[in-house]
């Protein structure tokens, strides 16, 4: 019996242990089942690896071919979709330096209008392979540069007449003919023109695009040089006579130059030369040329209206596309 007991109590004794144990590993199984959860979870926020990111994007091929003999010229691979047609210009001159890339001209069709430099290569994209057609644009120059030049050169030549160098006018009667003050305020006026549009190009205008052809440059320089010129000779010739109503009409002239440059411009020198008995020799060869001034004036007018409506359009089209109200060139008259 007490053996029994002894050993009952033995069985009792090691039963707690028992218990322990079982109770220690539901534990340990607890906490295993609580890493992995932990594991399982972390797992889930795990990054891929940037090679394999970088392998889902798709590139593009962009294939350029010349708009003349449609062969191919070269091809520009592995263009993102991001990129832009001044960046495959860019591309396109790496593999071909003579063109750089203000000279570079790219359409999607033959007879289409050139790709904007701003546009997405995405957005021409049907397939993988784009195909573009490439058009020699010609020497380039910023349009910063180009007004610059076509406006300094007034500016300059004007002065050289006003000073009445001895290669240009007879010394002698230079000084011997008195200066009525219009010769003086027409040159202010000119001056002041174009020092204002000088101060405009550098700090006013944004321009749109960044380049023009050296040929519209040579032209436009033409244009104004030629004509500043030709108007300066007269205005500045020791011979020249003021206008004939006077004072009054260079003063009326004067103030309405702030509004319509030109035309009050002509009124107020009247480049018409008034000859006396005494300069008969010299009527013919000044009347050829005695409107000088109103047509340089006409022809502006209608280049700036031409300037003047695209320029209106391009305005509404961004700010208030639902507006189609039309500007006036020159107000109440046209």
């Amino acid at each position: 019996m007490h053996q029994r007991q002894k050993s009952s109590t033995a069985e009792r004794t090691s039963d707690p242990a028992a218990d322990g144990g079982a109770l220690s590993m539901s534990h340990n199984d607890s906490r295993s089942l609580l890493n992995f959860s932990q594991l399982m979870l972390s797992a889930g926020q795990i990054k891929p690896s940037p090679a394999l990111k970088h392998s889902k994007i798709t590139y593009f091929e962009v294939e350029i071919l010349d708009v003349q003999s449609k062969k191919q010229i070269c091809i520009v691979d592995k263009v993102p979709p991001a990129s832009t047609v001044l960046d495959v210009k860019h591309k396109f001159h790496k593999a071909c330096p003579q063109w750089y890339p203000s000279r570079v001209g790219l359409q999607l069709e033959r007879n289409g209008p050139f790709l904007k430099d701003s546009i997405n290569i995405q957005s021409l994209a049907v397939s993988s392979i784009i195909t573009l057609y490439f058009t020699d644009l010609g020497q380039q120059v910023g349009w910063t540069t180009f007004f610059l030049t076509e406006y300094t050169g007034p500016l300059l030549i004007y002065l050289l007449f006003y000073i009445r160098l001895s290669t240009i006018y007879d010394q002698v009667e230079s000084r011997k003919n008195f200066r009525h003050p219009v010769v003086h305020l027409a040159c202010f006026c000119h001056c002041l023109h174009y020092i204002r549009h000088l101060l405009e190009t550098l700090f006013v205008h944004k321009f749109s695009e960044g380049h023009t052809p050296l040929k519209n440059m040579i032209k436009g320089c033409a244009f104004y040089w030629g004509f500043t010129s030709w108007i300066a000779y007269y205005i500045n010739h020791p011979r020249y006579t003021p206008p004939s109503f006077g004072h009054r009409q260079v003063s009326y002239a004067a103030l309405a130059f702030l509004a319509g440059s030109w035309i009050s411009f002509t009124v107020m020198t009247q480049t018409l030369p008034e000859t006396d008995m005494e300069r008969r020799y010299m009527i013919l060869f000044f009347k050829s040329f005695s409107l000088v001034v109103g047509i340089f004036a006409f022809l502006m007018v209608i280049q700036m209206s031409l300037w003047a409506q695209k320029k209106h359009k391009l305005y509404l089209k961004r700010f208030y596309p639902e507006v189609r109200r039309k500007a006036a060139m020159i107000p109440i008259i046209f």
